[in-house]
């Protein structure tokens, strides 16, 4: 049985980190390196898919494979609801790009349900905290990539079919993600069932975040700048959080 890394600040701090970075590099694949959504959405998935089989054969959970999966996760699941949002419900059934957004989320909402029903009739036992085998690690990145592509279908949503833009999209979801966790120390909800709310919420908060960083309505840093800046940012809350770690075993 894997367990998951220890679920602390800074692993959420990675995951957000992850799914900004996956929302910049996402953009970048597809529009500036013009490999368009269909293309970068293969490209995307094969490598998730290669690093998902290391991930599902090795015997023990590794953190750089772990995140690994999580950051091309989160860069192919925004190929891969800008490809059903803009070019298959936009482009190919001539809905509006806005209308893509709504039906590309309902969509995506219900083949995440989907999963976790399939999850749930495979594994009856809390898998977060208990651990994954074989079976519930393979549901476990499946649930993580329909839920990154299901964020950036909802932050787009947030971000062009409300008010809010991108900005007052990421705010609201900030809130949101801290009423998750005030329920985690207040109440005795499931972790399992707040652990995925959380995880849920991450998504379109890197993807409003990554959209602010790189849209002229934002801070129109451009998608490689954006890109290499979050990098950078990934590496020092790796490096902070190591660093953390090592001082408590001192």
């Amino acid at each position: 049985m894997k367990h998951l890394p220890q679920i602390n600040l800074f692993y959420w701090a990675l995951i957000i980190s992850a799914n900004t970075m996956g929302e910049t590099a996402g953009d970048l694949i597809s529009q500036t390196f013009n490999l368009g959504y269909g293309g970068g959405t293969i490209a995307l998935i094969t490598l998730f898919l290669i690093a998902l089989i290391i991930s599902i054969c090795s015997n023990s959970q590794k953190p750089l494979l772990y995140w690994m999966v999580v950051t091309l996760a989160s860069t192919a699941g925004t190929t891969i609801s800008d490809f059903i949002s803009r070019s298959f419900f936009h482009l190919e059934l001539g809905f509006t790009e806005n209308e893509g957004y709504t039906f590309g989320t309902i969509l995506l909402t219900a083949a995440l349900l989907f999963i976790f029903g399939i999850w749930k009739y495979h594994s009856k036992t809390n898998t977060i905290e208990n651990g994954l085998n074989k079976r519930t690690e393979f549901l476990y990145w499946i649930a993580i990539l329909t839920s990154s592509t299901l964020g950036t279908a909802f932050g787009d949503l947030l971000a062009h079919n409300t008010p809010l833009g991108f900005e007052g999209g990421t705010l609201l979801l900030l809130l949101l993600l801290s009423v998750v966790v005030g329920l985690v120390y207040l109440t005795k909800i499931s972790r399992e069932l707040l652990y995925w709310s959380a995880i849920i919420l991450t998504h379109p908060i890197g993807a409003t975040m990554g959209d602010y960083l790189t849209k002229p309505e934002g801070m129109n840093l451009g998608n490689i700048n954006a890109s290499l800046l979050l990098v950078v940012v990934f590496i020092v809350v790796i490096a902070t959080g190591q660093l953390t770690k090592n001082r408590q075993f001192n």
